[in-house]
């Protein structure tokens, strides 16, 4: 499966700080996950994207890099990476599920000043891929360059958003200060997730299957670790659509520097890096969300729970329970790892103890799919 990475800082970072430095660099996951599990397909080489913001002056719309050479192996990323900075950042390497190796079904994707991108997959995603593309309007169907689960859940996004009164290519109401809002990002996500429940539901139904889990030896259930920017909020999700299975990982680290500090050389005889976020007050000058911590600092990292959608507005960090028929409110409730495993995913960190929280987060109860009546705590 895929590895991503976020950052959402007040001043610009160069890229090649989160890119290529750190020694758990999102490059270095592409051939050396710690937390992957599928030996199958052993490496993230089927390509790579980076998609960052540049000077208003240039116009909102995000930047987009992708390539299907593996990230490991492109010189022009590295010539990128050393050269360019912003202060917000997407970055993704990809293990291919469903599309083949084009530059096409790299991630992120990208409409106007919208970002998006996606670990995990639609579950029975071959069954149902007609029936979500009859669902999205003409403008947004045709969106869809390439052949991926990803890239379609991402149109379903934009035909939420345009559904809801807040057309993707029109400008946002909140001008380039605050895009969209985030809760109105938040709630287009939200759909998205209901309306590819909702599909696989009603697919399963007519096939004669109403079970959430599997039919006909196929595996309908869903992973939607989705990231999505208008270049001023970030939403991101750790969703499963499963009540007893656990969602695949996704962590995030606040603070107010990510320093480098160097530790000699290494046995190749290269400086070795390292990396540490470090907070000096309560605020948070930068966000990281990564599939795979960057660093292996225990206490630099917080788990997103299972099925929550994290919300990164003007550097602060608001995390809401995702509730629907998946959500358990039995704060007790334990989720089994083994279907995230068989996707090579992983639910924790190499040190399990990653998952307790620096700060107490709240997962109050809201009803249904709504994040208006969902209460949000800042990190």
């Amino acid at each position: 499966m895929c590895r991503f990475l976020v950052y959402k800082g007040k001043d610009d970072i160069l890229l090649s700080k989160l890119i290529l430095d750190p020694a758990h660099s999102i490059l270095t996951q592409s051939y050396d996950s710690r937390l992957r599990l599928d030996r199958r397909r052993p490496h993230n080489g089927d390509g790579f994207g980076v998609g960052y913001y540049t000077h208003p002056s240039l116009g909102p719309e995000p930047c987009i890099f992708t390539s299907t050479i593996p990230a490991w192996n492109c010189i022009n990323l590295t010539r990128l990476a050393s050269k360019t900075t912003s202060s917000l950042i997407f970055a993704h390497v990809r293990a291919t599920t469903e599309g083949n190796l084009s530059d096409s079904n790299c991630h992120p994707f990208a409409h106007g000043r919208l970002m998006f991108m996606h670990n995990g997959g639609i579950g029975g995603f071959r069954r149902i891929k007609r029936r979500i593309a009859d669902s999205v309007r003409d403008e947004w169907f045709n969106v869809v360059q390439g052949s991926t689960d990803s890239e379609w859940a991402f149109a379903i996004f934009l035909d939420s958003l345009d559904r809801m009164g807040y057309h993707p290519s029109m400008d946002p109401p909140g001008g380039e200060r605050d895009g969209f809002g985030h809760e109105v990002l938040r709630k287009a996500v939200l759909r998205t997730i209901e309306r590819i429940n909702a599909i696989g539901k009603e697919v399963r139904v007519e096939g004669g299957s109403a079970s959430l889990g599997q039919a006909e030896g196929e595996d309908t259930r869903s992973l939607l670790n989705f990231a999505v920017t208008d270049g001023c909020t970030v939403v991101c999700t750790r969703y499963v659509s499963s009540q007893t299975d656990e969602a695949a990982s996704l962590f995030f680290s606040s603070g107010t520097s990510w320093r480098e500090r160097r530790r000699g050389k290494g046995p190749d005889g290269e400086e070795m890096r390292e990396f540490k976020m470090e907070r000096r007050d309560k605020g948070a000058d930068i966000v990281l969300v990564a599939s795979e911590p960057l660093t292996f600092e225990r206490d630099n990292w917080v788990t997103v729970p299972t099925n929550s959608v994290l919300t990164i507005h003007k550097q602060t960090v608001m995390i809401h329970p995702i509730v629907d028929e998946f959500y358990c409110h039995d704060p007790a409730h334990s989720r089994s790892s083994k279907f995230a495993q068989t996707k090579g995913q992983t639910t924790t960190g190499p040190d399990k103890s990653v998952n307790l929280p620096s700060q107490p987060m709240s997962r109050e109860p809201s009803t249904g799919l709504s994040a208006d009546s969902m209460r949000s705590v800042a990190v």
